[in-house]
């Protein structure tokens, strides 16, 4: 089921009687978000209340440095679909502007967690921040719960050490954390960020018209890819992953997009970079999807990055190229059997 979406403060139900809450920005919704929400949900359940979700847009750096603004992980979107497959009940979106910033914890506790969610419960990390210059920690806000009868439940990081899912233990055991995965994206490491993260990286977007030569000239007809700029994206190269076209469903605006009854997906070779053989300058993704040849133009689609190929390279001639984009369509198919 999808999760309610509250859109600010003013959006959530007045008739609101608790609420179980877990709080941050959840990009990427990775497995340490996932423990918090876990937890919530559990505790939601055993109290039966709802559990909420409270994230914010746009990300809190825009205004404390927003000379560093981390590309975004997930979208809202998938935030509020990542929350729902983990028993998330509803998303409370918050505006982070200049009036939030500048309340204090005190202020913040009050107005969300009391007075508009009705908490019984909240359950944040060790490293939790919030109110003015974040001054609130962990500590403040249990503090601030014991004062107002709200259980507040905190839990360490997650770690990757001696855990195989996240590859096991290594000589510094490395906090999972959205910065974390995005330097493994930068690197290429799209299947240690899967790990990370639960699922296979992933970025929605839509399809557009592109130079029109992987068919034309290659013989390998693309579907290019548009996203936001503010979208995390792996190093250039080229990736095994899938193209799923989404089916009919509601944004967090409420409006229904897409036109398929049933979501379809598909393995695909993913090109991220410059298309340097080319020349080109602007830096796309394209993805050739094995075995489909209908028209994707205008399609609301997802990519899943599961496994680096090779880096971006120039060749001297088409011909050159066509056998490589060969290779990558032939290493496609082994790392992404078709009825996974």
């Amino acid at each position: 089921m999808p999760v309610d979406i509250w859109n600010g403060l003013e959006q959530v139900p007045a008739d609101l009687a608790g609420s179980v809450v877990t709080i941050g920005v959840f990009d990427g919704v990775h497995r340490g978000h996932q423990r918090l929400i876990a937890s919530a949900v559990q505790r939601a359940r055993d109290l039966g209340v709802p559990a909420v979700m409270v994230t914010f847009d746009p990300h809190p750096t825009v205004f404390f440095r927003p000379e560093a603004i981390p590309p975004a992980l997930a979208s809202l979107e998938q935030r509020s679909v990542t929350a729902a497959r983990y028993g998330i009940d509803a998303m409370l979106v918050i505006n982070f502007d200049r009036e939030l910033a500048g309340w204090t914890p005190e202020e913040y506790f009050e107005r969300v967690i009391v007075d508009t969610l009705h908490a019984r419960s909240v359950v944040i990390g060790d490293n939790f921040t919030f109110g003015h210059l974040a001054a609130g920690t962990s500590d403040t806000m249990r503090t601030l719960g014991d004062a107002r009868g709200v259980e507040v439940i905190t839990h360490d990081l997650l770690t990757d050490a001696g855990d195989p899912a996240l590859g096991g233990a290594s000589a510094v055991d490395h906090v999972v954390c959205s910065t974390w995965i995005r330097d493994r994206l930068a690197e290429g490491d799209v299947a240690a960020a899967g790990r990370a993260l639960g699922r296979n990286f992933t970025v929605r977007g839509v399809v557009t018209r592109g130079a029109g030569r992987g068919g034309a000239a290659l013989g390998f007809p693309t579907a290019n890819l548009y996203f936001p700029d503010a979208q995390a994206l792996p190093s250039d190269g080229v990736y095994a992953g899938d193209l799923r076209i989404l089916p009919t469903h509601k944004d967090p605006a409420g409006e229904l997009v897409g036109d398929m009854p049933v979501e379809v997906h598909m393995p695909a070779a993913i090109s991220v970079g410059t298309n340097p053989t080319f020349g080109d300058e602007t830096r796309s993704v394209e993805a050739f999807v094995l075995d489909h040849e209908a028209d994707l133009y205008g399609r609301k689609v997802t990519v899943s990055f599961i496994e680096r190929i090779r880096g971006m390279e120039a060749y001297g001639d088409l011909d050159q190229l066509i056998t490589a984009i060969n290779r990558d369509v032939s290493e496609t198919r082994h790392l992404v059997p078709r009825d996974r």
